[in-house]
């Protein structure tokens, strides 16, 4: 589907889809293209049936710097930079799909993840990263505010004083620290991160997937519901997932002791 000039590289192989930012040489900062083009990956690995997790990672020496300054961007009627229409254009549809995808979301972080890059990663359902890798919320840096989801999963992940520091200070977030913070679910040495990453995401590739769209589908609910109302929510849900194929699987797996065969449904 991609070639090796497009902003995001897409593949496919063994229930696993790879996004892989491909800006290199500007260490993969977003422009309107690679949005595009990671529209277009998250569009085929939806429809593909054989895909049952998506990771994300960046090709050479960092994840994603961020937006890339250097595009132009869109001018206000006042003659200065108008920085709401990428927003609500790009980053936030994405932020916002990522957080609703019916198929689970990996971001591999292979080196730095800045801006935009390190919000939009925490809209992704696990974060694993390379032990040399960093994130930063650089906005206040150069006079911005965090977004792409920022001011809303900072808090709710690391608490909101915390959170606020973070976004105060722009201070680099080393893996490990990161890890210790919530923010990441898994650290990996740098030589062997591509193989730990295949091997970490693999039992999701042959897993249950009609039970992680429940599981992310009750997880997401229960930021806004009361216990009562999670409860119940817990039983519905319940109720669809003892139905399923997959669990039937399960239950004939322990009766004739042997590893269960999921379908996906």
């Amino acid at each position: 589907m991609s070639t090796s000039a497009s902003p995001a590289l897409y593949a496919a192989a063994q229930g696993v889809a790879t996004i892989t930012l491909n800006r290199p040489e500007k260490l993969n900062a977003f422009s309107a293209g690679m949005f595009e083009a990671i529209r277009n990956g998250l569009d085929a690995a939806e429809q593909d049936p054989d895909v049952r997790v998506v990771v994300f990672t960046g090709q050479g020496r960092a994840f994603s710097s961020g937006q890339d300054l250097t595009e132009r961007l869109p001018m206000g009627d006042d003659g200065r930079i108008n920085l709401g229409p990428p927003l609500e254009r790009d980053y936030n549809p994405l932020a916002l799909r990522l957080m609703g995808y019916p198929k689970i979301t990996v971001a591999a972080i292979n080196g730095p993840a800045v801006g935009a890059a390190a919000n939009l990663v925490l809209a992704c359902d696990l974060v694993v990263a390379a032990r040399s890798s960093y994130f930063q919320q650089a906005f206040a840096k150069i006079a911005l505010i965090p977004d792409a989801g920022g001011t809303w999963l900072l808090p709710r992940i690391v608490g909101s004083k915390l959170a606020l520091a973070l976004a105060l200070t722009g201070d680099r977030i080393a893996a490990e620290d990161g890890q210790r913070m919530g923010l990441i679910y898994k650290v990996f040495d740098d030589a062997s991160f591509a193989t730990d990453i295949a091997a970490f995401v693999a039992p999701f590739a042959q897993g249950p997937a009609g039970a992680y769209r429940l599981i992310k589908q009750a997880l997401a609910k229960s930021l806004d519901n009361d216990f009562g109302a999670q409860l119940q929510l817990e039983a519905d849900l319940q109720n669809v997932a003892g139905k399923s194929d997959d669990f039937q699987e399960a239950i004939m797996a322990f009766a004739t002791k042997r590893p269960p065969v999921f379908k996906g449904r």
